[in-house]
């Protein structure tokens, strides 16, 4: 009598096929959160409280201020009291463009450098109710865009690059394992020189932003550091899960939410106060300022850059400390368990 000896039946290894079907889900979720995140704003793009200056004697401009509401939630009306004291609230930032009463009828001011979609919109919506009244309607751009750039299509495609550059230097900092004042060091000066290539890009060879050349290498240099402190910062404290979580942020939320293309005011709520928070958005809007408006409204998308550089830095040298202090107390804990001899 044989006896045949049975082979024993090995388990099949689960760990693969629930990483596959994890994958298998996971793809098409964030193939979502991107379509959401990119093609929702632009089908909703929209003006909303948009700034809107109306300018002259109360009895001219009341029949235009009339006009202007009909459009509800539209825009958000200043009233000047003539032409010259609407348009220095234009070069402020304060206003995307005024109405103007005069004689001969309305005028229009816009500053297509603040966003060109937006100064076209304003064209569009004065002069549809002018034609109404029979009255032809004079544009006047007080701040232009760069002939170089009219539709403001290079410094909106700015966005992208600035962030991934971030993206990468924070990275390679996380990656290769830099901690502490190497790690700042390092992440400062990969900014400052993206700054300084992207002034010498933007500004000496393609001409699409003009103002002061220093000013302009310094915005880009602190848009590129806001997002790669922010990146190694986390990296330093809980790993290189950090890159991901950043890189989620400002890729699908920053980039996206940033008004670059049109403006924040045209974005639905709260999309365009979110974007304004974030690295991508913040940096476009500092760019605007310094480039086209000699620094007119710059001080809240500086401020928010320089916390997500400064609080990013920050994290590095906690980050690094926190390891220093844990790799010195492992050799007393040792000593503390080694026998008596």
């Amino acid at each position: 009598m044989s006896t045949r000896s049975a082979t024993p039946t090995r388990p099949v290894p689960r760990a693969p096929a629930v990483r596959t079907i994890a994958l298998i889900a996971l793809v098409p979720l964030l193939a979502a959160l991107a379509l959401w995140a990119f093609a929702w704003p632009n089908a909703r793009t929209a003006p909303r409280e948009l700034p809107l200056g109306v300018a002259g004697p109360a009895t001219a401009t009341a029949q235009l201020e009339k006009q202007l509401r009909q459009h509800e939630g539209a825009f958000e009306i200043h009233r000047y009291g003539d032409e010259a004291a609407a348009r220095d609230a234009i070069e402020d930032r304060t206003v995307y463009g005024a109405v103007v009463a005069t004689p001969e009828g309305p005028e229009l001011l816009t500053a297509s450098a603040a966003g060109p979609f937006v100064a076209q919109l304003l064209q569009q919506a004065v002069a549809q109710q002018a034609a109404g009244q029979g009255r032809p309607v004079k544009t006047v751009d007080v701040v232009a865009a760069p002939a170089a750039d009219p539709r403001g299509s290079a410094l909106s495609a700015s966005v992208l690059p600035l962030a991934l550059a971030g993206l990468a230097a924070g990275a390679a900092v996380t990656l290769l394992g830099l901690r502490g004042v190497t790690a700042v060091v390092t992440l400062t000066g990969a900014a400052a020189l993206v700054g300084i290539v992207g002034a010498a890009l933007a500004h000496s060879w393609l001409g699409v932003i003009t103002g002061d050349w220093w000013a302009e290498a310094g915005v880009l240099a602190l848009s590129t550091l806001a997002v790669s402190a922010a990146v190694a910062g986390l990296g330093a404290l809980i790993g290189t899960a950090g890159i991901g979580v950043v890189s989620l942020v400002v890729m699908f939320f920053g980039n996206p939410f940033s008004g670059a293309s049109s403006a924040p005011r045209m974005l639905p709520e709260p999309v365009g106060t979110i974007g304004q928070w974030l690295p991508p958005g913040a940096g476009a809007t500092l760019l605007r300022s310094v480039s086209f408006f000699d620094g007119a409204a710059a001080t809240g998308p500086a401020l928010t850059l320089a916390w997500w550089a400064v609080l990013g830095l920050g994290a590095v040298l906690l980050g690094s400390a926190l390891n220093f202090r844990t790799r010195a107390a492992e050799p007393v804990a040792e000593r503390g368990l080694a026998p008596v001899g």
